[in-house]
């Protein structure tokens, strides 16, 4: 990744990041030597032979695009099956025109999250290596998707590391339920994906996150599935949360790599949204003005090695209700320095009250979602305010997970009584409310409580009468 450095390893190895100068490492192909189809739309013909589980696959499907595998080493368990949908009512509350704003639904993978995207290329590597065991760090989706691979595929067993405190029920029991073996760190993602590199690199198991260079090829297909969807032209704007950074990593590269092909004729922007209480992208770029700087680095050192040892002295700690972004020190925050640049794009941070308010709007469009990626359509609103996107413009806003990866928030921002988000109410009693009040929520304006009435016929039919139906 480093552009001074130009050091090459074998698909073979097992490294994440080089040895010479420690940077994490990139997939780099020769296509002058690899046959690319002349144009996106042959990829269409494979919608004709979906009984092959590769054209099935929403990653493989587009196999030529990341072929560092052959066709019998791919581990896919139908992964990609999702959608790219307008939403008029998220899009009227976001400020665009009708049909300009898209949803890309990834809560439809098997785990429930766009992990799977990048997990199928990471087992893939795997199998290609004879892992025998595969180690994750997480804060919920990746332990998930990583382990729905191992129970299914019986190809490795997984150990997944997670902090403690701060993991939803609905992303736990999945990695519980599919028999991953989970140790539960006293420290929070940081210091949990710390301690899995150091053990992965100390007894030979294979690291899955995304420090993965393979894990990023696989989330390549997200932005092939937003082409497809948009009949292969290139939407004006890509919106995506930004937690560990691998998905706008991933997305510069695959739009990069498409330019250089000749497959598209210009490149989407990006706008990559943090979560106010987990913002140190936001930090770094916006009010640091750090940047790619295409590939010299030297400066970056300085000022990320500054930004951390602060962060270290404060001893300040993400905070967040979208828990999927709740992340110090984003593993990939070179590589989406790069996509920022490449994409002439831009970073902002949503309060967790902006993302519930927009969650809860996502969900009254019938996309539900976690509340990490509601953190796309708040950033795509705060956006369309600033006048830095044009109401006219094409948005595609990422949804990462399903609703049901943590439905706790969900129902804490539909049953609270407002009232009871204010200081002078402010008591321990109410679980849901005390949760909001220490996220910063003041306000549930997008609510749809559940309304108490009388168990009578007659109380539930006036009921019903009173508000119109």
């Amino acid at each position: 990744m480093n552009q001074a450095c130009r050091a090459t390893y074998s698909i073979s190895q097992t490294l994440v990041d080089c040895s010479k100068c420690g940077h994490l490492l990139d997939i780099a192909y020769d296509w002058s030597r690899i046959p690319v189809p002349g144009s996106m739309r042959q990829f269409e013909s494979r919608w004709s032979s979906r009984r092959n589980p590769l054209d099935f696959s929403g990653v493989w499907r587009f196999r030529e695009l990341l072929p560092f595998a052959k066709d019998e080493q791919i581990v896919t368990i139908g992964e990609g099956q999702t959608i790219l949908q307008s939403s008029a009512g998220v899009g009227k509350y976001a400020g665009f025109q009708s049909g300009k704003l898209l949803l890309q639904y990834e809560g439809l993978n098997p785990s429930g999250s766009f992990k799977d995207n990048g997990m199928t290329a990471a087992s893939t590597h795997a199998h290609m290596v004879g892992a025998k065991v595969a180690a994750c760090a997480s804060t919920g989706n990746t332990s998930a998707s990583l382990a729905i691979y191992s129970s299914t595929t019986r190809l490795f067993e997984t150990i997944v590391f997670i902090g403690s405190g701060k993991i939803s029920f609905g992303k736990l029991s999945q990695a519980l339920d599919y028999g991953a073996k989970t140790l539960q760190i006293q420290g929070d993602f940081d210091d949990a994906l710390r301690q899995v590199r150091d053990v992965c690199a100390a007894r030979g198991i294979y690291l899955c996150n995304s420090v993965n260079p393979f894990r990023l090829e696989g989330q390549k297909s997200i932005m092939f599935r937003v082409l497809e969807g948009l009949n292969w032209e290139v939407p004006d704007w890509i919106v995506v949360p930004g937690g560990n950074l691998g998905n706008s990593s991933a997305f510069g590269k695959a739009f990069t790599e498409l330019k250089e092909l000749g497959l598209i004729n210009r490149i989407p922007r990006l706008a990559v949204i943090n979560a106010s209480g987990s913002n140190t992208l936001y930090q770094l770029f916006e009010q640091h003005k750090l940047r790619w700087n295409g590939g010299r680095l030297d400066e970056a050192k300085i000022i990320t090695d500054k930004f951390f040892t602060q962060m270290d002295a404060d001893n300040r700690r993400a905070s967040t209700l979208a828990t999927a972004i709740e992340i110090n020190r984003p593993v990939n925050l070179l590589k989406c320095l790069r996509a920022l640049e490449v994409c002439d794009g831009v970073v902002r941070e949503v309060s967790d009250e902006l993302i519930l308010e927009a969650k809860a709007q996502i969900g009254a469009g019938g996309f539900g979602c976690e509340p990490a990626s509601a953190a796309s359509v708040a950033g795509a609103k705060l956006l369309r305010e600033q006048g830095v996107i044009s109401p006219s413009d094409r948005v595609v806003c990422i949804l990462t997970g399903h609703q049901l990866k943590d439905p706790t928030a969900t129902v804490a921002y539909h049953s609270v009584d407002p009232a009871r988000l204010s200081a002078a109410a402010a008591t321990e009693d109410d679980a849901y409310a005390t949760m909001l009040r220490k996220a910063g929520v003041t306000q549930t304006p997008a609510a749809n409580r559940p309304i108490v009435v009388e168990n009578k016929f007659e109380s539930i039919m006036a009921l019903l009468d009173r508000i119109g139906c």
